[in-house]
């Protein structure tokens, strides 16, 4: 077995490494592969975050007049002729009782000293994330034995925020896929000779483990953690594997995959300066008071940073890694080919046309002029409802790779968890609301689930939207049989659950009967929400646990992967029921849901699936 997985591995990684110096002169690849090798041996790992002085401590740094040095405050402050009987600038991070934290749920890092703004991707629908822990210390040294197995449920790891380059040629990137591909050789080789030595590991119920040497915490671990170097498509693709059951995907690599749900590397402050000259132009300061170079976030895409406007706005500027718009292609191909190599996605996933549906959406999101204009709309169309905002766009802040907003206050919606009854309920209502509206209303959607996506305002009762790089529109034929489905599955209508599922493309027709029991029973549960009048209680089941337990059964019998617009619209639907779910919310789904139906406007003559409103 591990010879296999060994062979594998060497093939992926040499078709990688092929890709990587093709048209590359062999000076860049020795230069190249040089930075590659130090860095998987540890010899460079990048440049720890370090604490930041708090807010006015030391000198001010008023005088600063143009471009910073490298300083050990984190806000820079820009002082101009035109702003010179301009009152003192205040700091631009205040005490967290003052202000909410946006648009990352602030998390403390382990030894950091201090709370870093932690981006939370669309990946992290997959379960109500427990309270950050300190990292464990060092292990101390002890006689050889074979560490017994971690439990899938044990802490989720946590890593200290690292400032490195992002690789910005498909030469690089490559370069990197194939250094990946070399350690999980290696750690494939010190996994089975482990079990040589040792045997093979047991888990807590004293079962031998079943997964191969290739499995192993640390090769998953290493994936993780080269994702998060890489940032851009590769660390996205990993986000959205991050969200599988572990009936779906090996519990070591959805443990490690946590550690990507945390956020990505940084730029040093010399590569953001380059992209933001390369976009707004080399006096993009002089529309600013003040710019933190301290990140609210770093996800897979860019980095979200706070900065103050002339006129004394607070506003946040989205700056994308350089390079990952024209890499999507071969960072997605290069996954796939390590995920087709070690085979660590199983068939039923059709893995082909999760790629496809990727790179369609990570060049939506890479186009910030796109997401712009998303933002812009979703203003005008929300303009009339109550309890929701959206901050307006900065135009002279805003190009195709950085996109400033108005600042908005907040707290990330599973952060409601803390409040009032009242308060969850009303939160979730909201929420179900606007995920209803945006389906069968709009038929425009933001289908990012990240709950950081939500900041509610308790203040206001608000919710303050953000982050639409991922909305999309949905075809008025696919939402018309999409509502006739809900309503079927509410009704528990096994008939029109069939004919709407082959309509949509879940089914092909030719399934044996366990599949479509399997799929049926999977439809009602997912409609137990809007089953009944009244409010239902999101606590009562674990609707996702329950789908996950038919999964196994689905994946094996499957024989045509779901329609595309169910990969981004489904992703943000499991997100709003499990933050229900995680704030612990009674909301009157059915009530909401009919409301729609019976003013629905459908665009055909099909009949009608409803057997009752009640």
């Amino acid at each position: 077995m591990a010879s296999r997985d060994l062979r594998r591995l060497l093939d992926g990684a040499a078709l990688v490494a092929r890709e990587a110096t093709r048209g590359t002169s062999p000076r860049d690849v020795l230069r190249s592969a040089l930075l590659a090798a130090t860095d998987f041996a540890g010899l460079t790992r990048g440049t720890p975050r370090r604490p930041q002085a708090p807010p006015g401590a030391g000198p001010h740094p008023a005088t600063e007049s143009s471009r910073p040095s490298s300083s050990s405050s984190s806000v820079v402050y820009f002082t101009h002729d035109d702003a010179a009987a301009a009152p003192q600038d205040p700091p631009l991070e205040r005490p967290p009782a003052q202000e909410p934290a946006h648009p990352a749920r602030t998390q403390v890092i382990a030894g950091a000293g201090t709370a870093a703004a932690v981006a939370a991707e669309p990946a992290a629908v997959a379960a109500a994330s427990p309270d950050p822990v300190a990292a464990p210390p060092e292990p101390s040294p002890s006689p050889p034995q074979a560490p017994p197995l971690p439990s899938p449920a044990s802490a989720e790891k946590r890593r200290r925020l690292r400032e490195r380059r992002v690789p910005s040629t498909p030469f690089t990137r490559a370069l990197g896929f194939a250094g990946l591909g070399a350690g999980l050789v290696w750690g494939t080789v010190q996994e089975s000779a482990r079990r040589v030595m040792y045997g093979t590991p047991v888990d807590k119920q004293g079962k031998q483990s079943a997964l191969s040497p290739f499995l192993s915490d640390q090769n998953a671990e290493r994936v993780a953690l080269a994702l998060c170097r890489m940032r851009g498509a590769a660390l996205k693709v990993g986000q959205m594997l991050s969200i599988q059951d572990e009936s779906l995907v090996p519990p070591p690599v959805l443990a490690a995959l946590d550690i990507v749900r945390q956020g990505a590397d940084v730029m040093p402050r010399k590569q953001l300066n380059s992209v933001l000259d390369a976009e707004l132009g080399t006096g993009w300061s002089s529309k600013l008071r003040s710019f933190n170079y301290e990140p609210l976030a770093a996800a897979s895409i860019g980095q979200v940073h706070r900065a103050v406007l002339k006129d004394g706005s607070d506003v946040v500027m989205k700056i994308q890694y350089p390079g990952v718009a024209d890499s999507i292609e071969s960072d997605i191909e290069n996954v796939r080919l390590l995920l087709t190599y070690t085979n660590l996605i199983p068939k039923g996933l059709f893995l082909d046309r999760a790629m496809k549906v990727a790179k369609q959406e990570l060049a939506r999101e890479c186009d910030y002029v796109l997401e712009a204009s998303n933002q812009k709309r979703y203003k005008e169309l929300l303009s009339d409802s109550d309890g929701y905002y959206v901050p307006k766009v900065i135009d002279q802040l805003s190009s195709k790779k950085v996109l400033t907003s108005e600042f908005v206050p907040g707290v990330p919606i599973d952060k409601v968890a803390q409040l009032s009854q009242e308060t969850r309920n009303y939160v979730g209502c909201k929420l179900l609301e606007l995920t209803i509206k945006e389906l069968f209303v709009f038929r425009f959607m933001q289908t990012d689930p990240n709950w950081s996506n939500f900041l509610y305002d308790d203040a206001t009762r608000k919710f303050n939207l953000i982050d639409f790089g991922a909305a999309r529109d949905f075809p008025k034929r696919f939402v018309d049989d999409y509502l006739r489905m809900v309503v079927a599955c509410a009704n528990k209508d096994r008939a029109s659950v069939l004919e709407m599922s082959r309509r949509l493309g879940f089914l092909t027709g030719e399934e044996p009967e366990v599949m479509l029991e399997a799929h049926v029973q999977a439809a009602f549960i997912v409609g137990v929400p809007f089953s009944k009048p009244g409010g239902h209680d999101f606590r009562a089941n674990n609707i996702t646990h329950s789908v996950s337990n038919l999964g196994a059964t689905m994946l094996k019998h499957r024989l045509t992967p779901p329609p595309d617009e169910v990969y981004s619209l489904h992703r943000k639907l499991s997100g709003a029921f499990l933050a229900c779910i995680k704030i612990g919310a009674v909301v009157p789904c059915r009530e909401m849901l009919f409301q729609v139906y019976e003013q629905y406007n459908f665009s055909n003559d099909y009949s009608d699936v409803a057997s009752s409103t009640a």
